[in-house]
């Protein structure tokens, strides 16, 4: 099953120790994307992930810290990649 308006990410959250396998859109932006990564992280955690900080998405493989005003499909964020989730 292709599903061409997601993308399947490893999402390493470090001030948990967790990983979490995520389908992200697209078509979004990548502000958008963080807000519901963080809150889906936080119920996943049962409360133990803090909602009320600002965190960065980083590509794990190149370092690159992604920008809130652009949007995924204009980023190298494609299946497979490893994203790391940081407070900043």
């Amino acid at each position: 099953m292709k599903m061409s308006n997601k993308v399947l990410i490893k999402l390493y959250v470090p001030t948990l120790g967790e990983t979490f396998d995520i389908f992200i859109p697209v078509n979004e932006m990548i502000w958008r994307v963080n807000r519901l990564i963080v809150k889906l992280v936080s119920d996943m955690s049962e409360g133990s992930f803090i909602l009320d900080k600002d965190y960065a998405m980083i590509n794990m493989d190149t370092g690159k810290i992604y920008d809130n005003n652009d949007i995924i499909i204009n980023t190298d964020i494609r299946n497979a990649t490893r994203i790391l989730l940081i407070e900043i």
